[in-house]
């Protein structure tokens, strides 16, 4: 594509070079420039790209998208500067890529917790319609059913219209995408259009990033503000902030809610650890998911697929066949009568969640002994909220290393320690650097009719320790300790 298409819908402050060269590559990483490409010098929250302008002009860049020009600019480049290179970055790639987002349906889903579920669940809903689809989310990105691993909930600019672009090529004719607090701050959906959003809930969560809670917040609400006029926007009513998400969006706004006035609601009947028998606007369905979050998560691929045309009956019929998202509330049972639940979650809203289901449920005199942890160089205020929300709802509680990364585990489950402050609480909890050892601790305390919650990691096959990633598998070693065979 010639360099004067792929700035034709931005506006440069100004141009210096001539615009009717080929590019071949729209690149925000130096490492990653080969001759032909386009830079785009980007100011990240750890390295200012700025600085690798020379680098990429080394390895071939024939033109440069920057907000300071170069000192001295080299002759044989053309420089496009900009106002704002996070503002422009996202048009640029959906621009080169053919704007994929005008050839397929793209839904976002946003919110602390539930957006993996959501996503996902619609993404296998819109499968079993018969239609292509396409899923970009924290645990896998998929093409029609052909996986494509991911390290980021979503992905930068031009991954994503790169992947998007992919999809269309492939048939899809919806995507399902998850849309965090980052990509929003960081522009990272910018130039894209959305058939959809859907707002699942709001609790602490990324603070390290974005220092306060009403920042957080705001980010969120802006993956609405901009949705177009022939969009809709999912939101729930049981969450405080459900309406403020949506109170300057041009979008169509539809709530659902367990608890109050909606325009779609649910509520349990019946409930136990192979699923729930809900009524869903006056219907009953059973469905293979526990838990009063997961009715809220079932609730929002509901509305939003009635939102997209679909009849109700035939939805209903359909969430009936959908399973749990991997490692979202995935029970693994010993032969010795003992239920292990592996989770991903990592807030203390969300621990508070999964272990209020868990107490819903249980049948005493079973004890619930959870395994829980905190990351490494992430919020650190959340830690001890963490460790309470664990003993306020469990018998016992193991805590123990999570992802660690860069910091030492123990100063990690020292500050989850730090929450726990009554003698009462103190005595139910042990503390276990070891993961391994302290979920096989877990097993060895446990006695028929228990429930164990490993919570934390869920679908991440891995351990991050000092920026090297260590299999790790909460699946693999429950059934390990429970004596049950790799299959």
């Amino acid at each position: 594509m010639k360099l004067s298409q792929v700035i034709s819908r931005i506006k440069p402050v100004a141009v210096i070079g001539p615009t009717d060269i080929d590019i071949n590559a729209i690149v925000i990483d130096s490492r990653q420039v080969a001759p032909g490409a386009l830079f785009c010098a980007i100011r990240g929250t750890q390295t200012d790209g700025h600085q690798y302008i020379g680098k990429a002009q080394e390895q071939g860049a024939v033109a440069i998208v920057c907000e300071d020009m170069p000192a001295s600019p080299q002759a044989g480049t053309t420089y496009v500067h900009v106002s704002d290179s996070e503002d422009v970055i996202g048009i640029l790639a959906t621009t080169f890529y053919g704007d994929p987002t005008s050839k397929l349906r793209l839904i976002g889903v946003t919110g602390t917790n539930g957006k993996t579920t959501t996503a996902t669940l619609l993404y296998n809903l819109f499968r079993s319609f018969g239609y292509k689809c396409g899923l970009l989310s924290t645990v896998c990105n998929y093409i029609d059913g052909q996986a494509m691993p991911t390290d980021h909930t979503t992905p930068d600019p031009i991954t994503l219209n790169r992947l998007l672009a992919e999809m269309v090529e492939s048939g899809c004719t919806y995507a399902f995408m998850e849309v965090s607090s980052h990509s929003v701050a960081q522009k990272r959906i910018g130039g894209l259009s959305f058939a959809g959003g859907i707002f699942t809930n709001l609790t602490r969560d990324h603070l390290d990033y974005h220092k306060t809670f009403e920042a957080y917040r705001d980010a969120k609400k802006g993956f609405f503000d901009i949705l177009p006029a022939d969009a809709f926007a999912v939101t729930n009513a049981d969450d405080r902030n459900g309406m403020f998400m949506t109170q300057n969006t041009r979008a169509q706004v539809l709530t659902y809610s367990q608890q109050g006035v909606a325009d779609h609601r649910a509520r349990i009947l019946e409930e136990g650890f192979d699923g729930m028998a809900l009524e869903i606007d006056g219907r009953e369905v059973f469905v293979q998911f526990i838990g009063r979050f997961n009715v809220s998560n079932l609730l929002a691929v509901y509305s939003a697929a009635l939102a997209m045309g679909r009849e109700r009956d035939e939805v209903l019929v359909a969430l009936s066949a959908l399973h749990p998202v991997n490692g979202r509330f995935e029970t693994i049972r010993s032969a010795s009568g003992v239920t292990a639940i592996v989770d991903y979650a990592h807030t203390p809203d969300a621990l508070d969640n999964v272990l209020a289901t868990i107490n819903d449920i249980l049948r005493k005199p079973g004890r619930c002994i959870t395994v829980c942890g905190a990351g490494g160089n992430r919020d650190k205020g959340k830690r001890p909220l963490m460790a309470q929300s664990a003993v306020r709802a469990s018998d016992r509680v193991i805590i123990t290393s999570d992802n660690p990364r860069f910091e030492e585990p123990q100063a990690i489950i020292d500050d989850m320690l730090a929450g726990i402050t009554r003698p009462e609480d103190k005595a139910k909890v042990l503390s276990i650097v070891d993961r391994r050892e302290a979920i096989r601790t877990a097993v060895m305390l446990a006695q028929p009719g228990d429930v164990i919650l490993i919570a934390g990691k869920g679908h991440e096959d891995y351990q991050d320790v000092k920026g090297v990633k260590h299999h790790f598998d909460d699946h693999e070693v429950v059934r390990e300790a429970f004596g049950i065979r790799a299959q």
